[in-house]
């Protein structure tokens, strides 16, 4: 049997995404990012965005391209979503019905800004759906930009909305809704890490996430002529805050986020070696390299296979035979 129908039965698998969401919003940048996605095939995701891309007075051409863009021939992975306004703008409706009017087959997700909490998910959840399903698609993904205090406090029950797929913090919009009481250091690293009540909004949502099987998302690094620095970021992202992904603002930011995100080639070859040896005996107990495993570690080493092979690490070929049937990545939440 398939690792994930042993290790999850009877139960919903855990959502996993490409370890890095990359932003672009002038259509120059968005072909740009297309182009790389296709060179380096589906290793990251691109948002496109109407938020922040969208010049005042072109909200609706604005949509109408990335609509037309997401279902082009050059969106040959699918990986592809948008931000649209948030739900109290006036263009969140036009944003919703243009792009799932002209794409809702091709999107890969929607990212929804600034909630103030779990209703406003909800309401812009119903819209979606009416705008996805009228178009042919019933199960069109949402991830969820929390950055405002009212979203932070309902992170655990936006996180187990079956629609929602990832939490994304917007550090930026945070620490300016304290007006002052935080300082602007604390948007940047090393302050973004050391800051207490920054740390404890980033270990809420990856808290939430992870206690709902979602895929928490870090913020930018504002930094884009080092990177040096993006790779901190995430490096400190996923080990210290267990955070799986991590969001792009320039594509050089891409290659180090996937790296310092990835599995070591190590790490995957000891998963697939415990894994294969587990499957040897039917997925009861082993020991391997003087330590017992069974299928509380299995999930662990399943996980870690999942992003080894979404980031490009060469696996051994009977661990590579798993994904051969395309199960490398579970995004349905």
């Amino acid at each position: 049997m398939h690792p994930s129908q042993v290790l999850f039965p009877g139960a919903q698998q855990p959502v996993s995404l490409p370890v890095c969401d990359h932003y672009a919003g002038s259509e120059k940048l968005m072909r740009k990012s297309m182009a790389l996605q296709q060179e380096l095939g589906a290793l990251f995701d691109i948002t496109f965005d109407c938020e922040d891309g969208a010049a005042a007075g072109n909200e609706a051409a604005h949509a109408e391209l990335v609509a037309a863009l997401i279902a082009g021939p050059d969106n040959g992975h699918r990986r592809i979503g948008a931000r649209v306004h948030d739900v109290g703008s006036p263009y969140f409706e036009q944003d919703v019905a243009l792009i799932c009017g002209g794409a809702a087959r091709e999107l890969a997700f929607l990212m929804l800004p600034k909630p103030e909490g779990l209703a406003d998910v909800q309401r812009a959840l119903a819209s979606i759906s009416r705008a996805s399903q009228a178009a042919g698609r019933a199960d069109l993904p949402v991830h969820v930009l929390i950055e405002t205090h009212g979203a932070l406090a309902d992170a655990w029950k936006i996180a187990a909305l079956p629609q929602v797929q990832s939490l994304s913090f917007g550090v930026m919009d945070f620490v300016s809704a304290h007006y002052g009481a935080i300082p602007g250091s604390a948007m940047r690293s090393p302050g973004q890490f050391d800051h207490p009540l920054v740390r404890r909004a980033k270990l809420e949502i990856a808290a939430a996430c992870h206690a709902h099987g979602k895929v928490p998302s870090h913020n930018v690094t504002t930094d884009i002529k080092n990177p040096a620095a993006v790779a901190a970021d995430a490096g400190r992202a996923a080990q210290e805050f267990g955070y799986t992904r991590m969001w792009s603002i320039h594509p050089d930011q891409i290659r180090p986020i996937v790296q310092a995100m990835s599995p070591s080639t190590e790490e995957a070859e000891l998963a697939a070696q415990i894994l294969l040896k587990a499957q040897s005996v039917q997925w009861g107990p082993i020991q391997h390299l003087g330590n017992l495993h069974d299928r509380a570690s299995y999930r662990y080493y399943w996980s870690i296979l999942q992003r080894a092979h979404a980031t490009g690490v060469e696996l051994p070929p009977p661990a590579a035979d798993w994904f051969a049937a395309g199960a490398s990545l579970s995004t349905k939440p």
